[in-house]
């Protein structure tokens, strides 16, 4: 009965929804509202997964209640009631940026490997000297200088490089952690400002967001190119911190390698480790 009801909202919700009130062009129209391509569209699915929700024929999870609210750009009483009929209470609030003592302790303790954390719209939050001697992280005066998402797709790294196939894997996690923050955080309006405009000026973000690649695996393999000449190769591996909803990603060498060696030198240099938050003055 709950499916046939949640069905049947998005359905009435879906013909009640004027085009132009989601950004779509009105245009000549045989019926009112959107049609369920163009909702599944907004809402990262298929016509085919729209029809079988209507119908009563799929259950939803709470990120596709959350995709299809965003979607149709619903206030908060209809996205209760959406809520409420697929059996999930409602998602609200901003996207945590506070870094609790796990993270801390992630950062204080490996002091020698490159390393910061961020929340879940990929934005960071705290990092140690050893990532900051890298050197590659300048800052471009835009209003998401700190968000690694933006920089990979709008504003690339001069000191940063990956091949083909590591640059791909990379673009494909950044993409799918943002759908599911947006998913889970459907009320930030600086998160849903972030995906907009990365869509707006990224025509591969866009393409990632309309239709998502699998994810191979949560790391990838770069090379940071040193303001002091030479480069050395990191490979990333991410971990989240479930209790904060932040994670944490991790740079390290190849045991024994020269590129291990070199980051030694690197991080040797920096003098005292320290751990600094993003956006307030001065060591965490």
């Amino acid at each position: 009965m709950e499916r046939h009801e949640f069905g049947t909202a998005v359905r009435q919700l879906r013909e009640s929804t004027a085009p132009a009130a989601v950004g779509l062009p009105v245009g000549r129209r045989r019926v009112a509202g959107l049609r369920r391509e163009e909702l599944g569209e907004l809402a990262g699915m298929s016509a085919d997964y729209v029809r079988r929700l209507e119908q009563g024929r799929s259950h939803p999870s709470a990120g596709v209640v959350n995709a299809i609210a965003r979607a149709l750009r619903l206030g908060r009483a209809e996205y209760e009631r959406l809520c409420a009929l697929a059996g999930y209470a409602a998602a609200d609030g901003q996207v945590p940026n506070e870094i609790g003592q796990g993270a801390l302790r992630l950062l204080e303790r490996f002091t020698d490997t490159p390393m910061f954390v961020s929340d879940a719209a990929m934005n960071l939050v705290a990092v140690n000297s050893a990532f900051l001697a890298l050197g590659h992280w300048d800052l471009t005066g835009e209003p998401f200088e700190w968000n690694i998402a933006w920089r990979t797709f709008c504003s690339p790294f001069a000191n940063f490089r990956q091949s083909a196939a590591d640059a791909a894997n990379h673009q494909a996690v950044l993409a799918a952690h943002l759908r599911g923050a947006l998913m889970r955080y459907p009320a930030d309006a600086s998160l849903a400002e972030l995906v907009d405009e990365m869509r707006r000026r990224s025509r591969p973000f866009d393409t990632l967001w309309r239709a998502p690649r699998p994810v191979a695996a949560h790391e990838s393999s770069a090379a940071f190119i040193h303001p002091e000449g030479g480069a050395v190769t990191l490979v990333g591996s991410m971990l989240a911190i479930p209790g904060d909803d932040l994670a944490a990603l991790m740079l390290t060498a190849a045991p024994g390698s020269t590129d291990a060696a070199r980051l030694a030198e690197i991080v040797e240099g920096v003098g005292e480790p320290a751990i600094v938050r993003v956006g307030q003055p001065g060591p965490g």
